[in-house]
């Protein structure tokens, strides 16, 4: 693959071998991100889990102090006229059923989370195929199968993101804008690995974190050191 111009020369201030604290890593992808958008940040982590182990499917969520940098779409799914209501005063982007019900399974998915009362779930569940390859589909372990629609939808608009590991051990989030002040973005990713600390399964032998990277959108990786990243709680 070839890269431009602009990530050839971002990558010499990198050292591809090294593993960096946090706010070094910070100050690399902030000053390695020049492209004329302001770039998400994003971190990947792999860990030494097996996914095939229920225990070792690593996903939660976690509130970031200072939010991800971009307006996060939230549709609430409930029969109740005052859920829905409740849901719109906390700043809910669509709120309703029936014809929320239809339009996603026409295709229609111009929203970011979806937050459902349990009294739904039965028909929401319906829409399974539609929505889990999205990653849509409302889940209880992530707050997003609810009767306190008003509570989720503030903490998701705050920052509140949701993560989970894949088939090989990988995890990747967004956890900030190159936009955002130094301090912030290592807030940001200290919260984030905090989370992944605490969700250490007591049977995942060996070391639970392999590797960490953050990256920006247009610019290389940089690595952090992983024994740094394991001691964050």
């Amino acid at each position: 693959m070839k890269h431009s111009k602009r990530f050839v020369e971002a990558s010499k201030l990198i050292e591809k071998s090294k593993e960096y604290s946090v706010d070094e890593a910070v100050e690399k992808i902030k000053s390695t991100s020049k492209a004329k958008f302001d770039e998400t940040v994003d971190i990947a982590i792999r860990l030494g889990v097996d996914p095939r182990h229920a225990d070792q499917a690593i996903r939660g969520t976690v509130s970031l102090p200072h939010g991800i940098g971009k307006t996060v779409r939230v549709l609430v799914l409930s029969k109740q006229a005052q859920k829905q209501e409740e849901a719109k005063q906390a700043g809910a982007d669509h709120a309703g059923f029936d014809d929320y019900i239809k339009q996603l399974q026409e295709g229609w998915a111009d929203i970011d989370v979806i937050v459902a009362t349990p009294d739904s779930m039965a028909d929401v569940g319906k829409l399974g195929k539609v929505l889990g390859p999205k990653g849509l589909m409302p889940n209880p372990k992530s707050g997003t199968v609810t009767m306190d629609v008003a509570k989720a939808v503030s903490e998701i608009k705050a920052g509140k993101i949701e993560f989970r590991v894949d088939k090989a051990g990988n995890l990747h989030s967004i956890v900030g804008k190159a936009s955002f002040e130094k301090e912030k973005l290592v807030d940001n990713v200290n919260t984030f690995l905090a989370a992944i600390n605490r969700l250490k399964p007591a049977s995942a032998k060996g070391q639970y974190i392999k590797t960490v990277a953050i990256s920006s959108t247009m610019g290389p990786s940089v690595k952090i050191d992983k024994t740094v990243a394991a001691a964050i709680h």
